[in-house]
């Protein structure tokens, strides 16, 4: 982890260019124990609360908002699992579109997406949803099983591929809820 204060003055410190995973103390892979972060990045949020620095020098202000800015950064990236096997991609070297890292070699997640979106577009029962909600998600399950082993095993263009087609079905989930919230309305 890199380090927030300074050990012999305990002035917080700039902070350090390091990977999200060195700067939340966090073992670099796909399985992060997400409670585990949780406590971690609550506990170190709370060393940088505002009220903490609310009698020190402008400069130490900054620097605490810094580490702060930092924090959340690392945490929002790590706690959810596109954004971070995005991240892991991108650390193993490959560039990461939004739309995933390997959009036009693979025609089958194009395919699956399209299918996908036809059978959102003919739902219009709850039933209907909730069902392509429950198919989504046993899918994006099936994903992150896919994305752990990837990772594990070195595969990166498996990973890559994965992270790309879990970016589509994040995406028909989000598109689930809003034809949800149509029907309600």
């Amino acid at each position: 982890m890199s380090a927030l204060f300074c050990e012999t003055c305990k002035a917080v410190q700039a902070p350090a260019p390091v990977d999200h995973f060195v700067r939340l103390g966090v073992e670099q892979g796909f399985n992060i124990d997400v409670p585990a972060l949780d406590r971690l990045y609550f506990d170190l949020q709370r060393q940088l609360h505002p009220d903490r620095f609310a009698t020190k020098a402008p400069k130490e202000k900054a620097l605490s908002q810094q580490q702060a800015t930092a924090l959340n950064d690392a945490y929002e990236t790590l706690k959810d699992p596109l954004k971070r096997a995005d991240y892991l991609v991108h650390l193993l070297g490959v560039n990461v579109l939004p739309e995933g890292c390997n959009l036009v070699q693979d025609q089958s997640i194009l395919i699956e997406a399209m299918e996908m979106r036809e059978k959102l577009m003919t739902a219009d029962t709850m039933e209907a949803l909730n069902a392509i909600q429950r198919e989504t998600k046993a899918e994006i399950d099936d994903v992150l099983t896919g994305l752990s082993l990837a990772f594990k095993g070195g595969d990166v263009e498996g990973a890559c591929q994965l992270t790309t087609r879990l970016k589509y079905l994040d995406k028909m989930m989000g598109e689930v809820r809003q034809g949800r919230a149509r029907l309600l309305s």
